[in-house]
């Protein structure tokens, strides 16, 4: 179905698999969202366990 503004097919030419997508919906970006927030609480969540091994490790390696 032709959108109003746009170039009849005809002069635009066929549609390639890269054209169909117009943008991001909203579910990508919230899904987007929810992945980068997952992310974070994993990563708090290992720095809360091994917080101190880690930069006592870091540490010995540099020699401080």
């Amino acid at each position: 179905m032709e959108r109003p503004n746009e170039m009849p097919a005809v002069a635009r030419g066929p549609r390639t698999d890269d054209q169909d997508e117009l943008g991001m919906t909203t579910a990508e970006l919230l899904g987007n969202a929810a992945l980068g927030i997952a992310a974070l609480v994993a990563i708090w969540a290992l720095l809360q366990a091994l917080g101190m091994d880690i930069v006592n490790w870091i540490r010995s390696q540099l020699g401080v």
